[in-house]
């Protein structure tokens, strides 16, 4: 199992360095790191995945990042429920004859193509890491060129009281 955090951090330079070297110093892996704005003007939201899952290691990483500097707040989430997605890019060689193969996996899979050109497609899939090494374990015989994949973005499920400045709003 995976250590899930969301941090609300506030929105300026130097916080993702700040965030990610914590990690490096300890010598702690980040699976996957995905930043972005949040409900908050000012306030960017992150979302850190580790394969930290000791209790203690776990404590440790949390009460670190919430001590540091333009940090307002972090949950660990890996034991609550939530919805965990991901998103990918992924380019297919692809000749008119395999074309239609492709386009069948994609809807099989719920994904969409984004883009045709002469010899390749970029199919773009939102949804568990699970579901997407599905779709390329289907279109590697094919032929993939190219994959990007934006890591988890992680948020709990139900009302939760959004906190800025770690005050209940």
């Amino acid at each position: 199992m995976k250590q899930i955090l969301i941090a609300s951090v506030e929105d300026k330079p130097g916080v993702l360095n700040r965030v990610s070297s914590l990690f490096r110093r300890r010598n702690f892996n980040i699976e996957s790191l995905a930043v972005g704005h949040s409900e908050v003007p000012g306030v960017s939201r992150m979302t850190i995945v580790t394969d930290e899952v000791e209790q203690l290691r776990r404590a440790i990483v949390r009460s670190n990042v919430e001590k540091l500097v333009n940090v307002i707040e972090v949950d660990d989430v890996t034991d609550l429920p939530c919805v965990v997605r991901e998103t990918a890019l992924i380019k297919v060689t692809a000749d008119t004859t395999k074309r239609r193969e492709v386009m069948d996996f994609a809807e099989m899979y719920r994904a969409r193509i984004v883009d045709v050109a002469n010899e390749t497609l970029i199919v773009e899939i939102t949804g568990e890491s699970s579901k997407i090494d599905a779709l390329i374990e289907v279109l590697t015989p094919i032929g993939i060129s190219e994959i990007m994949r934006t890591g988890k973005i992680a948020m709990r499920r139900g009302a939760v009281a959004p906190r800025t400045n770690g005050a209940t709003a």
